[in-house]
């Protein structure tokens, strides 16, 4: 059994991808629309994706609190931050830090409609 994606309500699709392509490196796999009108938009790496949903003609609210976090593997926390900062300037909910106890670097930033993502470098 695997998780294939994880689908999200977004407010701006274009901004949601520039977020998750130019500052995380993430690769837009597939979209399509659906017959309701709402845009679906595939952005993942290596192992999974999330399926971004827009609505043109105004959707749900969006309630980024209803998520905690969602994690994104990268090859270095610091280089991916400052890429994200320098493109988007989002809210930053912890700067990059190490912890040891795991082996991982991780920082904490929001992306455009608030869900806050976990940036997450393995260390060796």
């Amino acid at each position: 059994m695997d998780v294939i994606h994880t689908a999200v309500w977004v407010s701006d699709l274009e901004r949601t991808r520039e977020f998750y392509i130019e500052g995380l490196g993430l690769t837009e796999n597939w979209s399509f629309t659906a017959d309701d009108g709402v845009e679906n938009v595939y952005i993942g790496g290596e192992n999974g994706e999330f399926q971004f949903k827009y609505d043109p003609a105004g959707g749900p609210d969006i309630d980024s609190g209803t998520m905690a976090h969602v994690a994104v593997g990268v090859d270095s926390t610091d280089e991916t931050f400052e890429r994200v900062l320098e493109r988007a300037d989002p809210p930053v909910q912890t700067e990059p830090t190490t912890m040891d106890e795991i082996g991982v670097r991780v920082a904490f930033i929001e992306d455009p409609d608030g869900y806050v993502v976990e940036l997450v470098e393995e260390l060796e």
